[in-house]
C-alpha cells in the first residue's frame, strides 16, 4: 500500500496582542529574516507587515499588526480599526501573551475583542511568548491562566529569542490553513514596498534609548529613493521624521546633532542590507503639532 502525501496548505495568520507582546520578534523568527521592526517600547508597529514562511508542505503568510489597545487618540482608533479589519481576512489568529507579565486588563480587552469580532468563525491560537524570561513554575501558572482566559484552538509556549518551539508554532498555524498552492514566489519574504521597510528601519533606529513618550509621537516618511546622478553604486535616500513638539525634536537630534547621527548610522546599515547597495541617508526632523489627533495630518503621514 502507498500512503497519500499530505496536501499543500497556504494562507494567512494574523498575530495580535497588546503592545510589546513579542509579535514582531516572533514574526522575524518564523520568517528567518528581519521583516518587522522590534523595540522594547510599546506601539512600535504601525503597519501590517507581512512575513512569508516557505515550507515544502505549506506557505504561511504572517500578518504582524499594531498592538490592540484602548485608544486615546485618533491614531490609536485608526490602528485598532486596522487590526479588526485584518482579523476578518485571515485564516487563523495567533494571540500573543508574554509569559513574564501577568494577564491584565489589556489581555482581557483583546480576548473580548477577538470573541466579539470573530464569533468562532476563525480559529484563535494562544501563543505564550517570551518563555525564556520565566522559570518552569511561572510558565505553568501562566499557561493555566491563559487557558482560563478564552476558548483557544491551541495553546503553544514559545521563545523567539531563545529559539524554543518556533517550529512548533509554525506547525500549529499551518494546520489551520486551507489546502492551496503557494501565494507568493519562492524566496520572497515580505510584500511590503521598499519605502515602507526603509521608513520602519529609520523609526526603529530613532526609538532606541529614548523616552517612553516618543514612540507614540514619531512618524517617518520616505520622500524619495533615487540613484545618484552619474553613479550606479549609490542611492540617495531622503527621509523626514515627524514629532509633535519641539522638545521631542530636540530629543531626536541630540546635542549638536549627535543623536541624529547615531540614528543615521544604525539605520543606514539596515537599509543598505535591505537594498543591496550603498546609500546616502539624508534625515530631517520636523514638528507636526498634535498630528496623532489631526485627521488631515494623519492622512498625509500615511494613516
Amino acid at each position: 500500500m502507498t500512503s497519500t502525501p499530505p496536501a499543500h496548505r497556504s494562507g494567512f495568520a494574523c498575530l495580535v496582542g497588546r503592545p510589546n507582546a513579542g509579535k514582531s520578534t516572533l514574526t522575524n523568527a518564523l520568517v528567518g529574516d528581519k521583516v518587522a521592526i522590534t523595540s522594547g517600547r510599546p506601539q512600535t508597529t504601525r503597519h501590517t507587515i507581512r512575513g512569508i514562511v516557505h515550507r515544502p508542505d505549506a506557505q504561511l503568510v504572517l500578518v504582524d499588526t499594531p498592538g490592540l489597545h484602548r485608544p486615546r487618540t485618533l491614531l490609536g482608533e485608526r490602528l485598532n480599526t486596522l487590526v479588526r479589519d485584518t482579523l476578518t481576512e485571515v485564516d487563523v489568529v495567533a494571540f500573543c501573551l508574554p509569559a513574564d507579565q501577568k494577564i491584565g486588563p489589556g489581555d482581557r480587552f483583546i480576548a473580548a475583542q477577538l470573541a466579539e469580532t470573530l464569533r468562532r468563525r476563525t480559529p484563535v491560537v494562544a501563543l505564550v511568548t517570551k518563555t525564556d524570561l520565566v522559570d518552569r513554575a511561572r510558565l505553568t501558572e501562566h499557561l493555566l491562566a491563559v487557558d482560563a482566559l478564552g476558548d483557544w484552538a491551541d495553546i503553544v509556549p514559545v521563545s523567539a529569542v531563545g529559539e524554543s518551539q518556533v517550529d512548533t508554532v509554525a506547525d500549529v498555524l499551518v494546520s489551520h490553513l486551507p489546502e492551496g498552492p503557494d501565494l507568493y514566489p519562492e524566496g520572497e519574504l515580505t510584500d511590503e514596498p521598499e519605502s515602507v521597510m526603509v521608513a520602519e528601519l529609520v523609526r526603529e533606529a530613532a526609538l532606541e534609548g529614548v523616552r517612553d513618550e516618543l514612540p507614540h509621537s514619531l512618524a517617518v516618511v520616505v520622500d524619495e529613493i533615487l540613484p545618484r546622478d552619474g553613479r550606479d553604486d549609490l542611492l540617495d535616500v531622503r527621509v523626514h521624521l515627524f514629532v509633535e513638539r519641539p522638545s521631542q525634536k530636540a530629543i531626536i537630534i541630540g546635542r549638536g546633532g549627535s543623536r541624529l547621527r547615531e540614528v543615521g548610522t544604525q539605520a543606514r546599515r539596515g537599509i543598505e542590507a535591505l537594498l543591496g547597495t550603498k546609500i546616502y541617508l539624508d534625515l530631517h526632523v520636523k514638528v507636526a503639532k498634535d498630528w496623532q489627533r489631526d485627521p488631515k495630518q494623519l492622512g498625509r503621514l500615511g494613516f
